[in-house]
């Protein structure tokens, strides 16, 4: 028996009006910044019973310094850690950061922590250690930790593979439409950023047949996975959701 959970890579609606649409939601804005644990439990405290948080691991485990995302960040890390955290690095101050993300999730009762890497975190034998030896300590603090790498990654299935296997905590999160999981867990976690371009085309909104092919391919993880996430990153991703699961209602 599998639970097939739909939703949407942030908040796109009023919070009120998405507790009463979606089962899911996947927090953006521990990316960007670490909010406070009271924050955290804000929100949990304010869903129904039965919603179920999974939220994207704060920038600073994933992103050097000079990335473009940090623009977004009300507060800039140091200088003086330029080398130290970022792209998996398994320093103690990535470790460090790691931790205070950590506290946010337990707080936040989340049952996936994305970590999302970026293309220049391609694959590399340094970068594949650094994967290895970071998830070999982040999957032993009770969470589960699903990875999506981005970039030359999808070229080395094979090394994913190891490391993904490499830690029962860890699981493979792909957008289907660009690739499959490289191994196949009790949660399957699926994040669909649009068809097209070279990552992501967030501007790009589905189509009903598009939706009918993302349904047959969930079929394919039934057996294998308890709990199934479908996570919507797009533009439309409100609408988007709504019609897959009015598309898909037998599944989800």
């Amino acid at each position: 028996m599998h639970t097939v959970y739909v939703g949407c890579c942030g908040y796109c609606l009023s919070r009120s009006k998405y507790y009463s649409t979606f089962k899911t939601v996947e927090i953006q804005e521990t990316f960007y910044d670490l909010p406070s644990e009271d924050r955290m439990r804000i929100l949990r405290g304010e869903s129904p019973q039965g919603f179920v948080f999974n939220m994207k691991a704060y920038q600073g485990i994933t992103h050097d310094l000079d990335s473009p995302t940090w623009r977004r960040a009300k507060r800039k890390l140091s200088e003086t850690l330029r080398g130290s955290i970022g792209l998996l690095r398994p320093t103690r101050e990535n470790v460090e950061l790691w931790e205070e993300t950590v506290k946010r999730a337990k707080a936040l009762e989340a049952k996936v922590v994305v970590v999302q890497t970026p293309p220049s975190f391609g694959f590399s034998d340094e970068n594949f250690r650094n994967a290895l030896d970071f998830f070999s300590v982040a999957t032993q603090r009770g969470v589960v930790v699903g990875w999506e790498p981005r970039g030359t990654w999808i070229d080395n299935p094979q090394s994913v593979r190891r490391i993904i296997e490499s830690q029962t905590n860890l699981i493979h999160v792909v957008d289907p439409f660009r690739s499959k999981p490289t191994v196949v867990k009790e949660i399957s976690y699926f994040r669909l950023h649009g068809i097209g371009g070279k990552d992501v085309n967030y501007s790009y909104k589905y189509t009903d047949i598009d939706l009918k092919v993302l349904c047959g391919l969930l079929g394919e993880f039934a057996t294998s996975s308890r709990e199934i996430y479908v996570m919507f990153n797009n533009i439309s991703m409100a609408q988007d959701a709504q019609r897959f699961i009015s598309v898909c209602s037998e599944v989800c």
